[in-house]
């Protein structure tokens, strides 16, 4: 059987399901106790998987180097060494851990690689030379931070500028929530099996993956209906789908009002960014309230925002009556000055995106709603759940529906692989796309801008933010395709913006 792999970002047909360690653990077991497929047929498939794409993807490579653990992962190791030494490639297996506990088909593929009198040594802490390293160490069973010899190996892996091959998941890398356990085997290249696990996708997850690329090891369709995913990989290649050609028959009136409330002494840039945004992407008509000062600026920057000089909260009164949706928070600050805006934004029954210095008002005095989109990165995020902020990169799935639940809407916890909450959705979304050029400042008010313009456009509250942030990330992705991720400005992110959401613009 030759491996059939789905790739991610190459041509987006990775599936879109995402599960925990346990619940591939579930298929395996289903698909073995319930369909018939035998464990050792499943693990011969995994590892010729893993051998013709490392194959296809280092073709000189001639000396392997098998880091095998003492579960199935180090077993699919095993059956990676048998192929490469029929190949003609020069391999060792280096072992981590007893290898008295290897059991079942993981000990029988030792065995058969025993019997072809290849090298199978104890780890010593040093690796010989090689062109790719197969990472079979750990797999998904990873419970607790790894230590001892495992992390020497780690580390080695990590600092010796040879490119790693992981299978299944990068070891140290834990499997649901993408945290690294200790440390973590940095891979060039992860193939996962059966079916993909949600820490590949976010926190570190990305950093540790590299490319991913996916085998269903042959299992059945219906193995899969006995768990819900628990997590749904979005991106903008597929969102992009909803954005199509505007009737020709149209005015700005169909479009939406985006107001955006911010930009105190300092800070209009911020402000500014989020109402560009949001004309970019096609709202019909953007206001902006803010301090008096920033006017002249935005005016001569941008005249295309209508900005008002709001001195007083009270100010801002005539211009929430005419919004469709107010975007609150863009360098708004915290002063009372700020606190009035907030509560008035509040109470005008208006759909809202609530941002940076927002969220921390909203912290202070909690409310629900299921009209608005919360913005927070991880040190908004907890604020509003009053934990500490090193542990909110630990779960950010759960960290994610927490916040939905204790204030309602849909949220969108930013980052890498930024989660997507809302109530009624199947199961949270992330997205696919980004890069590390976005952290910069000012990308967060961008993306205030985006969802705002996308609700103003009579897109409800989930779709606007699971939209808006793939819309978002893509155009990042582009800008720094132009000229790098080193650098790359919240504003390089504003003329991307405006061809991705033109079909007429876009290589569909």
């Amino acid at each position: 059987m030759k491996a059939q792999f789905r790739t991610l970002p190459d041509n987006g047909e990775l599936p879109r399901a995402l599960y925990t360690a346990a619940q591939v653990r579930d298929f395996d077991r289903r698909a073995i106790a319930d369909f018939g497929l035998a464990g050792a047929t499943l693990m011969e498939r995994a590892g010729q998987a893993a051998w013709d794409l490392l194959r296809a993807t280092w073709p000189q490579a001639r000396r392997i180097v098998v880091l095998t653990g003492t579960g199935n992962n180090g077993g699919d190791g095993f059956v990676v060494a048998r192929f490469a030494a029929d190949a003609g490639c020069e391999v060792a297996v280096l072992q981590l851990g007893d290898r008295e506990r290897l059991r079942g088909d993981a000990l029988s593929n030792a065995q058969r690689w025993a019997q072809m009198g290849g090298s199978w040594q104890a780890y010593d802490g040093q690796l010989p030379a090689a062109d790719v390293i197969v990472d079979a160490m750990l797999g998904t069973g990873l419970e607790r931070d790894v230590t001892g010899s495992w992390r020497q190996a780690i580390a080695a892996v990590n600092q010796g500028g040879i490119p790693c091959l992981a299978i299944d998941v990068p070891s140290g890398l834990n499997a649901d929530s993408g945290a690294i356990m200790g440390d973590a085997v940095r891979a060039a290249l992860t193939i996962s099996f059966i079916g993909l696990k949600v820490g590949l996708f976010t926190a570190d997850g990305p950093d540790c993956a590299g490319t991913i690329r996916f085998d269903s090891l042959g299992v059945p369709a219906k193995v899969y209906a006995s768990n819900l995913p628990t997590a749904r990989l979005i991106d903008w290649r597929k969102q992009r789908r909803g954005f199509g050609r505007r009737p020709r028959n149209c005015h700005k009136g169909h479009f939406g009002h985006v107001l955006v409330v911010g930009g105190n002494a300092g800070m209009g840039g911020a402000a500014r960014l989020a109402a560009e945004a949001a004309l970019r992407v096609g709202a019909g008509l953007v206001s902006l309230a803010t301090q008096p000062q920033h006017v002249a600026a935005v005016l001569a920057a941008r005249p295309e925002i209508m900005v008002h000089g709001v001195a007083q909260p009270a100010d801002i009164e005539p211009l929430l009556r005419h919004a469709t949706v107010i975007a609150v928070g863009p360098g708004l600050g915290r002063d009372d000055w700020a606190q009035g805006l907030w509560q008035r934004a509040l109470a005008a029954q208006r759909p809202l995106i609530v941002d940076a210095d927002a969220l921390h008002l909203l912290a202070a005095a909690p409310t629900t709603r299921d009209d608005w989109v919360l913005t927070p990165h991880p040190g908004e995020a907890a604020a509003l759940l009053r934990v500490c902020h090193a542990d909110i990169n630990v779960q950010r799935l759960a960290v994610t529906q927490q916040i939905q639940r204790r204030f309602g809407g849909s949220v969108v916890l930013k980052g890498v692989g930024s989660v997507i909450t809302s109530a009624g959705a199947t199961a949270p979304a992330i997205c696919a796309d980004g890069n590390p050029g976005m952290a910069s400042g000012g990308m967060g008010d961008v993306l205030t801008g985006v969802i705002a313009g996308l609700l103003a456009q009579q897109r409800d509250c989930r779709d606007a933010a699971e939209s808006g942030v793939c819309l978002h990330a893509a155009a990042a992705d582009a800008a720094a395709r132009a000229g790098g991720e080193r650098g790359l400005l919240a504003g390089d992110l504003i003329d991307g913006l405006r061809r991705l959401v033109n079909p007429e613009c876009r290589d569909d």
